[in-house]
């Protein structure tokens, strides 16, 4: 079974994407098909990172990172308390892998996504730890940082 046909199946038998070729004379186009079905997945990682308000696309998963800069993102997030946020286990699918890269145009996992906008990827997260960026963007998205609850701790002793 060829690569692209796999991944049409598997884009309709998940009911992520209906695929079919344009021509419909029994001749399947394979560019037709590539391109509808890359427009399809786009969509796809759009909704995807819209659904909540913290998304990761990362290698591995929050419990077992599979690399260090995964390990690093989800580390910050836990920092600051950020429990209930999405994460996508890019290793489990190449296209979703290439796909997130290409849909943000960054060519590295792992990445951020805040309210369905690209944040970056550990170096851009850790940068905004680091300088208090990151408490502010969590509180536009109505999310209290864990760290200011030890400054305050840190204040009254």
């Amino acid at each position: 079974m060829s690569g692209l046909f796999r991944s049409v199946f598997r884009a309709v038998q998940l009911g992520s994407a209906t695929c079919r070729p344009k021509n419909f004379d029994g001749h399947v186009s394979v560019v037709s098909a590539r391109l509808f079905c890359a427009s399809a997945g786009q969509n796809d990682l759009a909704e995807m990172v819209k659904k909540d308000k913290v998304v990761v696309f990362i290698k591995g998963t929050p419990a077992q990172p599979m690399c260090g800069f995964s390990n690093a993102v989800v580390q910050i997030l836990r920092m600051h308390g950020v429990e209930n946020y999405a994460s996508y286990n890019v290793l489990e699918d190449q296209d979703l892998r290439q796909g997130v890269k290409t849909f943000s145009n960054w060519p590295t996992i792992p990445q951020v996504f805040f309210n369905g906008e690209f944040v970056g990827g550990c170096d851009i997260l850790l940068q905004m730890h680091q300088n208090g960026d990151l408490v502010e963007e969590l509180k536009k998205l109505g999310i209290r940082s864990a760290l200011l609850d030890v400054q305050n701790d840190e204040k009254s002793k």
